[in-house]
């Protein structure tokens, strides 16, 4: 089971109150959490990454095990402690301004 923190306002969107908790069969990468999450929450469809191109959205960032996971490649393995829900994927709306 693989646990997933979501920012407010994507929680608002899902109706959804604290982690979502998520079946992710396989090798466990940040593309297939996403693609489970927007699955079982479609109207996350388009928030976290373009809809088109799959890139994340610019001022979405992810974090798992204390570490900046944003720029991996969605491919790549997520930690085992994410893997094993001993820990969180994060997913962290990112501020901009001056």
């Amino acid at each position: 089971m693989i646990r997933v923190v979501l920012p407010a306002h994507l929680k608002n969107l899902a109706h959804v109150t604290g982690e979502v908790r998520l079946e992710v069969g396989g090798p466990v990468t940040q593309r297939l959490v996403l693609d489970t999450l927007e699955a079982q929450y479609p109207m996350l469809l388009g928030t976290i990454r373009d809809r088109h191109s799959g890139k994340r959205r610019a001022f979405v960032r992810f974090y798992a095990c204390e570490e900046d996971l944003s720029n991996d490649s969605p491919d790549a393995p997520l930690p085992e402690r994410v893997v094993a829900g001993e820990e969180p994927f994060i997913i962290l709306g990112a501020m901009a301004g001056g």
